[in-house]
């Protein structure tokens, strides 16, 4: 169960309670804003092929524009909670220069991200003793459904969390949000993301992104660090993979619905990248995800006892 409250303009949500009661697996999440959330209760992995990242109860992360491959852990019998807030780069333009004009606040992106972390698209850290008070708040607000009453708590919420973390030279999601501070609105990025598997040609997106062929290029590889053609073949072949062990799909839905041309092309690429074919990998991965899941068991039994 989700609640919410809703940004009368965009009419998208901007603060977002996320109540789980089971385990369902792993999700694709798509979102098109940036977003920055907090583990009430239980776990969340966030994957990268056969790579996961934990995130813990009491953990803070940012999760970056486009498609997330997640799995959210309910714990000790009760419900996965997390709350999140998204905001878009004229939203956080306009909270930077508050800060900084009305409380002379010293803006500094000095922090940088690891070479691990700026190739990834969240970062996560335990949050100190402010920030669980402030969620705890937050949480309480939305409890009472405080938002819906007055809409300038939210935007205050949502100034004070920036702050919170812009100001802590400690903070790990520091350097990624001051960064998306510099992207314009449905900026290249953004474009770009919207648009992995709609099958557009190189010339359409840099129609798209009103730059020439050459420019397109050029800027396409200072924002993702690798040509087109490459990028998005690595994306739709790490949605595939995903799709192989989140759902019983065939492997010719599959392949269609990630934009490959035809089925064998598909497996054939999908084998170059990973030396098996997506047969052998939905096999091989299920089982282990099955004895994995087995082990996780035991160790609850473990913990109870």
């Amino acid at each position: 169960m989700t609640t919410n409250n809703k940004d009368p303009k965009t009419k998208q949500p901007v603060i977002v309670k996320t109540l789980q009661t089971q385990r369902i697996g792993i999700q694709v999440y798509s979102i098109s804003r940036y977003a920055i959330g907090y583990v009430l209760r239980g776990r969340k992995y966030i994957y990268y092929g056969d790579t996961r990242y934990e995130i813990r109860q009491g953990d803070i992360f940012y999760l970056g524009i486009g498609t997330h491959y997640t799995e959210d852990i309910p714990e000790e019998g009760k419900p996965y909670e997390q709350i999140t807030f998204f905001y878009s780069p004229e939203n956080l333009r306009e909270i930077l220069t508050t800060l900084s004009i009305n409380y002379q606040l010293e803006i500094d992106s000095s922090r940088a991200y690891t070479e691990e972390e700026g190739e990834l698209s969240h970062v996560s850290c335990p949050a100190w003793n402010i920030v669980r008070y402030f969620f705890g708040n937050v949480n309480q607000y939305l409890k009472d459904d405080i938002f819906s009453e007055e809409p300038t708590a939210e935007k205050l919420k949502t100034t004070e969390l920036i702050y919170l973390l812009i100001s802590n030279p400690e903070c790990r999601i520091k350097g990624r949000i001051l960064s998306d501070a510099n992207t314009a609105s449905e900026g290249f990025e953004q474009i770009i993301q919207r648009h992995i598997f709609d099958g557009l040609s190189t010339e359409e997106l840099a129609a798209l992104c009103n730059k020439s062929l050459t420019s397109f290029k050029k800027e396409f590889v200072r924002h993702f660090h690798e040509p087109p053609h490459r990028w998005f073949l690595k994306r739709r072949l790490t949605h595939s993979r995903l799709l192989l062990i989140s759902t019983d799909k065939s492997i010719a839905d599959i392949a269609s619905e990630c934009r490959f041309t035809n089925t064998s092309h598909y497996i054939k690429l999908f084998k170059q990248e990973y030396g098996l074919t997506p047969a052998v990998y939905r096999n091989r991965q299920k089982s282990s995800d099955a004895l994995r899941q087995q082990q996780e068991e035991t160790r609850e039994v473990l913990v109870y006892d």
